[in-house]
């Protein structure tokens, strides 16, 4: 028998005056074709580590996609994903090329001539910022209103455009920088161990910097602290946990590295404002 297709569940979706759309959403295993489209694709995997391959633009690509992983699929690019594993999720944002232009324009491009690129499971710490907050007002409805989703948007097409077109020559990477492969070897490592008491020393030797210089280099490339960020991806975990509902809170701080139930609880209630108990509670009353 063969592979079987599968729709996708959409957790969220919203969309822009502009015509830019967006899906919280996720794939089941199996294989998902997208014909080639006007409009450019951006896919930002979200949560724990999945595996996954795609063949597009002439090219075969595998590999184990982690938390803020990005596909960008130019315009009029098929493409052939099979996802290996239950555990692909991902906010994907559709960009119209009018709206590309229009910023390529404003930023003193000429829109006739650039090129948005295709890139497979690439790291961008100010596109990944801009992402969690997108995905979080497309969460709650968009309280903030239009022009604060519009704002996020155009920023992120802004960086789109400088980073990932032909508007920018490729640049390799240096010593200097915390990116490409060796930022996605750190926070793979980070996705792996996330249950143990991870050091710096670990996750530095991986970087091949010293531990000193990794603090620097990786608040440069995410714009946190490696703490601020291993503590961000315990509470994401945990998160998603609690609201399965199927194992007891102390269980699921164990899972996710927190020491105990009261040190992921205080952790949960200042970046989520709420607790693990509150959370369940809400999640078991609707």
């Amino acid at each position: 028998m063969g592979k079987v297709t599968l729709e996708p569940q959409i957790l969220a979706h919203a969309r822009t005056d502009s015509g830019v759309a967006f899906q919280l959403r996720r794939d089941p295993p199996g294989l998902l074709d997208v014909p080639g489209l006007e409009n450019v694709l951006v896919s930002i995997h979200v949560g724990v580590p999945s595996e996954m391959s795609c063949r597009r633009g002439g090219k075969q690509y595998r590999g184990k996609a982690v938390h803020g992983d990005i596909d960008i699929i130019p315009a009029q690019t098929p493409s052939r994903w099979e996802m290996h594993d239950q555990n692909d999720m991902s906010l994907l944002l559709s960009l119209p090329a009018s709206f590309l232009q229009r910023v390529a324009s404003e930023s003193g491009v000429d829109p006739g001539r650039v090129e948005v690129l295709n890139r497979f499971q690439v790291r961008d710490g100010a596109l990944e910022n801009l992402s969690w907050a997108i995905k979080h007002e497309i969460e709650i409805g968009g309280p903030s209103g239009r022009l604060y989703l519009d704002g996020l948007t155009l920023a992120f097409v802004s960086r789109l455009l400088a980073r990932h077109s032909s508007a920018r020559e490729k640049f390799e990477e240096t010593s200097d920088r915390l990116q490409g492969n060796r930022l996605k070897r750190v926070l793979s490592l980070i996705e792996e161990e996330i249950s143990t008491d991870l050091s710096l020393a670990q996750i530095a030797q991986v970087a091949g910097v010293s531990t000193t210089h990794l603090q620097t280099l990786f608040h440069n490339a995410m714009g946190l602290s490696v703490r601020q960020y291993v503590i961000r991806r315990r509470v994401e975990r945990a998160k998603a946990l609690v609201l399965r509902d199927h194992m007891s809170l102390a269980d699921i701080a164990d899972a996710v590295g927190f020491s105990d139930q009261s040190h992921m609880a205080r952790h949960m209630r200042r970046v989520l404002n709420v607790t693990p108990r509150e959370l369940r509670s809400c999640n078991q009353a609707v």
